[in-house]
């Protein structure tokens, strides 16, 4: 799981897949956390996104690197401890005028049941599970 996080904290951004219904939304994310063995993702509560993933959890996230890229298909779960709230917000300082740990409106959600596949000038891609 460490390899993909620092995977996507190099990538920097990633994209997110959701359902809306029957619809696929993909939108642009940046806030990723690696904490107590879990992989974090951020968003609103007030958004769409939080939405779709509490409606239909299984998501999926990709990324580019250099020339490798990423796919990870698993399933986000919101996460109510409060303690994982303050280290994402604590690993993002930058979007501190966004989010606050002591703002209910900020959430957190954890990817679980994932399949990481890192594709690169390899021939053999890279899979990461857990």
């Amino acid at each position: 799981m460490k390899r993909v996080y620092d995977f996507l904290k190099e990538a920097k951004v990633y994209y997110l897949a959701t359902m809306d219904g029957d619809q696929a939304r993909v939108r642009p994310f940046g806030t990723i956390d690696l904490f107590d063995g879990k992989l974090y993702i951020m968003t609103k509560n007030r958004k769409k996104v939080s939405d779709q993933m509490k409606a239909n959890p299984k998501v999926e996230l990709t990324a580019m690197r250099g020339d490798d890229w990423i796919r990870i298909t698993c399933e986000a779960y919101l996460e109510t401890r409060h303690e994982a709230v303050v280290s994402m917000v604590d690993a993002h300082p930058h979007l501190a005028q966004f989010y606050r740990a002591d703002d209910p409106d900020t959430e957190v959600f954890y990817l679980a049941n994932a399949t990481a596949i890192i594709f690169s000038t390899t021939p053999e891609p890279l899979t990461i599970k857990w």
